[in-house]
């Protein structure tokens, strides 16, 4: 990427709607505004004040004609996102205005963004930090609000500050331990090495549990999947239904209905949740229903829960012992469904220490407490409050810098060279460094920003 180029995008999905916006930011965006922008006044945006708007019509300086009735927004730096001078175009949300509006900007000197490629500058500018640039593409792609807060919380860099207060505590202890290796003839008393090790535990804790809240934080951020299986007929498909709240999945009394897996989103307690229904589990009977059984196994093999369906009105079959013999060990619920029946389904053979909710996909009892048991179950019971770490890029920083301050912490105690105790706490630094960016490589910064769309 050149940053000394003027850069151009359509920052809105493509498609019909009220007002679409091209985007330009660089050191020529105002020129090249001025030359494609005419207001009815006669005030150019190389004229206009800072962060103000202006009305206007694109023209096509080749031939005169009008384009589209616009509103231009002038934003000049360094107050803007990149912080560099940026413009924004705002048309007509049809395909047709966008990208003529577009090839103008292309044609009098912008070059197409790449994809994230203002952020990046704003990244590079020093506006925002690494982490924090991710957090904009996290709340571009939030489906809950909780996720959407947790997003919102890292960019205003909620992250960030922990990392650095957590930093700036191991450059003090880096500090202590190489002023002994610049006075090779002094040794670290015990007091000292104590009060060292003290601070270093102290980081290494809260490394820990930034580190653990992780698996939570990425079920909020990636959102989840949640796999609904059993045999025919058991009601999973009604399941599925009576928690979407509409006829999503094919319902009748014919085994086999279900022939491939149908997914639909949730929101459990801020989760997303992407709760699929699969085909009844059971010997296939021909090629199309064997094929929907692996499908089954598969999905439950790849969901992070399991929500396994039993008919609470027949007595356990051995199909059914088979699907709870095969998920009991994972993360899953049974689900005693058609509870508006009598009950002979034998519950004390299930094992004592999975989760069971009864409910009635007919009639909706229970279904609030399997909503309830879903959002703990995946929560660890609950919500948890304050910081949470979301991406796994700064999951595995932070576990990489808390195994090379543990093994700093070790030399220190064990009265090994400061030289071999500062070179761990080095590390540390570095790999804490890796997710503010401070430390980075030209790859990660590329994958990074790759998965961002164009306009952002």
């Amino acid at each position: 990427m050149n940053l000394e180029e003027t850069i151009t995008a359509i920052s809105t999905p493509l498609g019909e709607s009220g007002i679409g916006i091209v985007r330009l930011s660089g050191k020529e965006a105002l020129g090249i505004a001025s030359r494609i922008f005419r207001s009815p006044r006669g005030k150019g945006p190389e004229e206009a004040c800072s962060h103000s708007i202006l009305y206007g019509r694109i023209v096509d300086p080749a031939d005169g004609d009008v384009v589209d009735e616009v509103l231009l927004s002038v934003m000049k730096a360094p107050n803007t996102y990149t912080r560099e001078d940026v413009v924004e175009i705002n048309c007509h949300g049809g395909m047709i205005p966008l990208r003529r509006v577009l090839e103008l900007t292309i044609r009098e000197g912008a070059r197409l963004a790449e994809p994230g490629e203002f952020t990046f500058r704003a990244f590079m500018n020093g506006r925002i930090d690494l982490s924090q640039a991710e957090a904009t593409a996290d709340l571009i792609r939030a489906k809950t609000e909780r996720s959407s807060a947790l997003a919102l919380q890292q960019l205003s860099g909620s992250l960030s500050r922990k990392i650095a207060s957590l930093r700036e505590a191991l450059i003090g202890v880096c500090a202590h331990i190489e002023a002994y290796i610049d006075f090779p003839e002094e040794d670290i008393d015990v007091q000292t090495a104590d009060e060292l090790l003290q601070r270093l535990n102290m980081v290494i804790s809260e490394l820990k549990r930034l580190s653990s809240s992780y698996d939570e934080g990425r079920f909020f951020r990636e959102g989840v999947s949640a796999a609904i299986v059993g045999r025919p007929n058991v009601g999973k498909s009604s399941l599925l239904n009576a928690l979407v709240e509409r006829e999503r999945a094919i319902v009748t009394e014919l085994p086999g209905t279900t022939r491939d897996v149908i997914e639909e989103y949730l929101n459990i307690d801020g989760l997303p949740l992407r709760i699929m229904d699969t085909a009844g589990i059971r010997e296939a009977h021909n090629l199309a229903e064997s094929e929907g059984v692996r499908r089954s196994l598969q999905a439950i093999d790849g969901a992070d829960l399991v929500l396994a369906v039993l008919d609470i009105s027949v007595p356990l079959g051995e199909e059914d012992l088979e699907i709870i013999e095969r998920v009991k060990n994972r993360r899953s619920i049974v689900v005693l469904n058609k509870s508006d029946l009598p009950h002979l389904l034998e519950e004390d053979l299930l094992p004592g220490e999975m989760t069971r909710v009864r409910i009635s996909a007919k009639t909706g009892e229970g279904l609030g407490s399997l909503k309830r048991e879903i959002g703990s179950a995946l929560s660890g019971g609950g919500a948890s409050e304050g910081l949470m770490v979301t991406n796994l890029r700064h999951k595995l920083a932070i576990d990489r810098a808390a195994e090379a301050l543990a093994r700093g912490g070790e030399a220190l105690r064990e009265g090994m060279p400061s030289e071999i105790t500062a070179l761990e706490l080095r590390e540390g630094l570095n790999r804490l460094g890796e997710i503010s960016g401070e430390v980075t490589t030209e790859e990660i910064l590329e994958r990074i920003f790759s998965q961002f769309c164009i306009g952002k």
